[in-house]
């Protein structure tokens, strides 16, 4: 498996004009605004101060590279669903992205306490229009209850149709629940 502790901030970009041209294999981290998807980058790297992480929606603005054991990127994507003029941008941007040769997977984080949105069942769809390697993840199972796990898991089968358990990943970046079966399933799609 990776070294995820090998890590590094390359640099930020507005579009893929100014990602990095070495044509490295990338995995994405994308999800709604706020839903943890900078907090889940640094879970999995083991270093909370690698991406930054803020309590408001919309923190992230570009496209963060993050250099991995020298040879692959995660991107730390902007979130979808803030305010209109983002998902403008959040769209192009992404358009561009599934386009890319170096996309390998994406980390599709949700957050286990609300439910699915249009924008959730949007995203998802495309992912399988474009036959896009994924993995669901659903961040902050720490702060819900089994019944509450259950009712998502259902929502998710309801409104994914093609998902299936084993592509459905708990996490707790706090509490670093499942957080390897995360750095696994990025392993795998990286090979």
């Amino acid at each position: 498996m990776l070294n995820f502790r090998n890590i590094k901030y390359i640099k930020s970009a507005p579009s893929l004009e100014f990602a990095p041209k070495d044509n490295l294999k990338e995995i994405l981290f994308v999800g709604k605004s706020n839903v943890g998807k900078s907090t889940l980058l640094n879970a999995v790297s083991d270093n909370k101060n690698i991406a930054k992480v803020s309590s408001k929606p919309g923190a992230t603005k570009y496209l963060n590279y993050f250099l991995l054991d020298n040879q692959y990127y995660l991107v730390d994507a902007p979130g979808y669903g803030f305010v209109s003029d983002k998902k403008y941008v959040f769209t192009s941007t992404m358009d561009s992205m599934f386009k890319s040769k170096n996309l390998k997977g994406v980390v599709f984080i949700l957050d286990s306490r609300r439910s699915l949105t249009d924008d959730d069942k949007v995203f998802y769809n495309s992912l399988i229009d474009m036959n896009m390697p994924f993995v669901i993840v659903l961040s902050k199972c720490d702060k819900i209850t089994q019944k509450e796990k259950a009712s998502i898991i259902k929502d998710i089968h309801k409104n994914f149709v093609v998902v299936k358990d084993d592509e459905i990943i708990f996490t707790s970046s706090s509490k670093k629940i499942n957080i390897d079966q995360v750095r696994r399933c990025i392993s795998l799609m990286l090979k």
